[in-house]
């Protein structure tokens, strides 16, 4: 018993950290493909999208990921920058999308500065 006492302590720690690192992981993933989604989207129209759902709507995602750290789709943080406005300016649009998670992560920064 001792012996699997001994095991168990120094397994699930690592087993932890795997999870977490995994999370991490496609977390960075799923940033990723949302930024190029948003930067080619911004390129085609020639306007920045007013929304994650505009990206599912014109086919550059198949559906918003749900959010790792968050487990839910809605959470995402977008960025408005004056810079991304449409040809008439009337319009700002999105520029930028983080975690809405208010963890920290192994880096020691947390996930909605990614």
């Amino acid at each position: 018993m001792m012996i699997i006492g001994i095991l168990a302590v120094v397994a699930i720690p690592r087993f932890e950290g795997a999870i977490q690192r995994a999370r991490e992981a496609v977390l960075k993933e799923d940033l990723h493909v949302m930024r190029d989604a948003i930067d080619s989207y911004t390129m085609d129209k020639q306007k920045a999208p007013q929304s994650l759902d505009d990206l599912v709507q014109a086919g550059y995602l198949r559906a918003i990921p749900e959010d790792p750290m968050t487990h839910a789709n809605d959470t995402w943080v977008t960025d408005t920058s004056s810079d991304m406005y449409s040809i008439d300016e009337t319009e700002p649009g999105i520029s930028d999308v983080h975690s809405g998670s208010e963890e920290t992560g192994s880096d020691g920064q947390p996930y909605s500065s990614w």
